[in-house]
């Protein structure tokens, strides 16, 4: 297709959250690299030293607007209207909203008031309204309304929407959305596998021994604590030299209830949690594993999720077993390319982790092939394939 100008719309500035280095930056730069133009413009709310700065990351413009001058409410609408004129200063070919909320939604919408004859691309990637963001984030009674408001009705605006995830594909259909506008574009690895360091170099790194080792590389919410509860009573009763090494934190202090607990059932001695971490340590992390958890609840937001914790680890040939919840059930084939276990069976996903603690062969297997399916599958480069074809149809 003929070269475009393409403007994203950024929910949150570069630094803050996972939503732009997860998959809004690597679609745009595979589709700088077919020789579109693409401009990220972003708020600054979360990240005000980047106010008012223009930056390429990985080839890609990105903008971040000033601050507000205005106080509440009228600060929301001019931060939308600052994010709108800077997404039209280069006269794009279609806007592209990431995420259906938010300063980036209201932009969007006047986007489609005042100019209606530009074409309105909306995507998601999690499940944001009740049952799913606004049940778990502290926001207000009122952002809440206006986020559920936003999340049913933008989609219903646009020329196309796109979705990380087979279930947010049925959320918008159920939105009043005809099929034919809706594209599943999940999320997606590079092309070739991240450059981890040796297995015996990266147990340095991280002060670990010949121990076997468990990765939980988590946010907490998605999952009750006693799943891993029962993986440590496992590791404990089974394999007491283990450890479950944990990187990351929960959005309400799980760790520390985790510590607790931990001690309390008296199998403290195995878990190492090292909280937040850096790229180079979850790049460690990766190389030293035996084995990673990806345990998932049955709900509506596990449902929906992207899930692209899940696709680093498979993508950098980590063996995985994973609760049998909606995009895992994609990511992997069941007992080819890695363990999928019932949801809430903690039991299973324990014994499961054991079994593949004792085979490390297999072990090595399910991650090499693993690693193989998505990068056969799941590249940004053929995703952003299917996104030029959605552009194609919106243009049309």
């Amino acid at each position: 297709m003929r070269p475009l100008r393409i403007a994203m719309l950024a929910p949150f500035g570069i630094r803050p959250k996972g939503t732009l280095s997860a998959r809004m930056l690597p679609l745009a730069r595979e589709l700088c690299l077919r020789d579109h133009r693409v401009e990220i413009v972003a708020p600054s709310y979360l990240n005000p030293e980047d106010a008012a700065t223009t930056s390429a990351i990985d080839g890609v413009t990105v903008t971040h607007v000033r601050l507000p001058r205005l106080p509440e409410p009228a600060g929301t609408l001019e931060t939308a209207g600052l994010l709108l004129r800077a997404a039209l200063q280069n006269q794009p070919d279609l806007l592209h909203l990431f995420k259906p909320k938010g300063y980036g939604g209201i932009a969007a919408m006047l986007a489609r008031r005042l100019h209606p004859d530009l074409p309105l691309i909306v995507d998601t990637d999690d499940w944001e309204g009740w049952g799913g963001w606004n049940d778990l984030a502290p926001y207000s009674g009122t952002m809440k309304h206006v986020f559920a408001w936003q999340e049913r009705s933008l989609p219903r605006l646009a020329s196309a929407v796109t979705v990380a995830s087979r279930t947010l594909e049925t959320q918008v259909w159920g939105f009043g959305v005809r099929t034919d506008r809706v594209c599943y574009i999940p999320n997606g690895v590079a092309a070739q596998p991240p450059a981890l360091p040796d297995r015996e170099q990266a147990r340095r790194q991280l002060g670990l021994g010949a121990e076997p080792i468990v990765l939980l590389y988590t946010r907490f919410w998605e999952y009750p604590l006693r799943d891993v509860l029962a993986v440590l009573h496992g590791l404990r009763s089974r394999r007491p030299e283990a450890r479950l090494l944990v990187l990351g934190s929960g959005e309400r202090g799980e760790e520390h209830e985790l510590d607790r607990l931990a001690r309390r059932a008296g199998v403290a001695a195995q878990l190492d949690q090292r909280g937040w971490a850096d790229q180079p340590t979850i790049e460690a992390a990766f190389a030293a594993a035996d084995v990673a958890l990806a345990p998932f609840a049955d709900t509506l937001m596990n449902r929906a999720k992207g899930m692209a914790k899940l696709l680093q680890l498979l993508h950098a040939g980590v063996p995985v077993v994973a609760s049998r919840v909606g995009q895992a059930r994609e990511y992997i084939v069941e007992g080819r390319t890695g363990v999928l276990v019932p949801p809430g069976d903690e039991g299973a996903l324990a014994q499961s982790t054991l079994d593949l603690l004792a085979d490390p062969q297999h072990a090595r297997r399910l991650g090499a092939a693993g690693q193989r399916y998505v990068r056969e599958q799941f590249t940004w480069s053929l995703l952003a394939e299917w996104l030029e074809s959605v552009y194609a149809a919106a243009l049309k």
